[in-house]
């Protein structure tokens, strides 16, 4: 029986018709490589079979090349935007994504940690807002692999956070609203607990109180962002009969509730009440009004939270403990004057 010789760097570099280092480079730093030298790289790879010998070599060196995104929920619409700025800076360096859906379970998280206990994955991108179960308290944070937030902060845990800059964009938000005449504007997404939550409420305070608007608590009300919850709390403010000219929404779910309620009581929207979203998710433009928010860069959150991960996996310090990105104002048709059609 014949047995095949094993392709070395130097055949790969042979038929590619580049040095053995700059073989190298493509392999492992293959954004330093020029498109059409990495292309022949990558045809050279396959054609000799050398991928093979590569995974071997990470098999022995205990890197897997693939990094574990624990999420609590995959059908979050800002999920999949920043899933795709993840694999595309992913895959730019030779790196896979393995995704966990934790749907909120301990139990499910404690089970996808499997991944980085076996060596099959080397870093953690957490979606959920806190370190990962499964790891105790005592010397646990020493056992855990690097990690990146993204979405949300981890509280009390030296984490590096990539994500939008939510204090700023409810800042931006609530100033469009007053720049329309807007004075009693609610707020709807009062928490104690959710970081985003908060952020966003301190900058809606923040915005009146630099107009010279007083705070006026009857109009601050408590939601989790889901679409009930918008529902619930304009029906709450009807029941108590303090009435805003425009709605400020935690999120874009929670500004549709808001919709639907305002709409079943047959109101003129916005001619009757102006609403301001956040997040620009995908049906934001498609429902009526056409929903005035605020845009998060998910791609770009994926692919500064990847580099950023990345760096940390190569022993580098991070430059930013936290990234910051600006949204962007998205104008459509819920917001007008007050009494007046847009």
């Amino acid at each position: 029986m014949q047995h095949q010789k094993l392709a070395t760097i130097e055949d790969v570099a042979a038929l590619a018709g580049v040095s053995i280092a700059t073989v190298s480079r493509a392999i492992n730093e293959p954004t330093k490589v020029a498109d059409e030298t990495r292309r022949k790289v990558t045809e050279a790879v396959a054609k000799t079979g050398y991928t093979t010998n590569a995974m071997a070599r990470s098999l022995r060196m205990r890197r897997s090349n693939m990094i574990l995104i624990l999420a609590p929920d995959v059908g979050d619409p800002n999920f999949s935007n920043i899933l795709v700025g993840l694999e595309t800076e992913a895959s730019k360096r030779g790196y896979g994504v393995l995704i966990g859906n934790t749907q909120n379970d301990p139990a499910r998280e404690t089970d996808y940690l499997r991944f980085i206990s076996s060596n099959q994955a080397d870093g953690l991108i957490l979606f959920t807002g806190h370190l990962p179960y499964g790891f105790g308290h005592e010397g646990g944070e020493a056992r855990l692999p690097p990690m990146v937030a993204v979405n949300e902060p981890v509280a009390n845990a030296e984490v590096p956070f990539v994500g939008v800059d939510n204090f700023e964009g409810s800042r931006v938000a609530t100033e469009h609203l007053i720049s329309q005449g807007h004075r009693r504007i609610a707020f709807i997404g009062h928490s104690t607990s959710k970081a985003i939550n908060m952020l966003r409420e301190k900058g809606y305070r923040a915005a009146l109180q630099a107009a010279r608007i007083e705070v006026d608590p009857r109009m601050i009300l408590a939601g989790d962002g889901t679409t009930e919850s918008g529902r619930a709390a304009a029906e709450h403010m009807f029941v108590r009969d303090v009435l805003p000219s425009a709605f400020l929404c935690v999120n874009d779910a929670t500004a549709l509730g808001v919709i639907i309620s305002l709409n079943t009581r047959k109101y003129d929207l916005p001619r009757d009440f102006s609403i301001m979203g956040f997040d620009d998710i995908s049906f934001a433009s498609f429902v009526t009004p056409a929903l005035t928010t605020m845009k998060q860069p998910r791609l770009k959150i994926g692919e500064k939270a990847m580099d950023l991960l990345l760096a940390l996996l190569e022993g580098k310090r991070p430059a930013q403990p936290e990234v910051l990105l600006r949204a962007e104002l998205i104008v459509r048709n819920s917001v007008s004057r007050p009494g007046h059609e847009r």
